[in-house]
């Protein structure tokens, strides 16, 4: 039985409201957990930071990846960071 309260069904929307705080728990405990593997990966010599940048790229598909590395390359070759293929400095006036 639902019990209606100005237009608002209370029981549907409690029940929404509990589901969403069990999620939140699971996310935090996750979360912690997710952590937790961080920790025991630089405790064995990883790069946390690099670990995470792995992850992130995973997530992403090929296609995306290329297109990202090809900017992140042009930019490098633009401000000098990274020298020309053909070892010209296109660059240099």
């Amino acid at each position: 039985m639902t019990t209606n309260n100005g237009g608002v069904a209370a029981d549907q929307l409690r029940a929404f409201v509990e589901r969403i705080e069990r999620l939140e728990e699971d996310k935090k405990a996750i979360s912690e957990d997710i952590k937790d593997v961080y920790g025991e990966a630089k405790a064995m010599g990883f790069d946390v930071k690099i670990l995470r940048q792995v992850v992130r790229l995973r997530k992403q598909e090929p296609h995306e990846r290329e297109e990202q590395e090809s900017i992140l390359d042009l930019y490098m070759h633009a401000l000098g960071m990274i020298p020309a293929a053909n070892g010209n400095d296109e660059g240099a006036a």
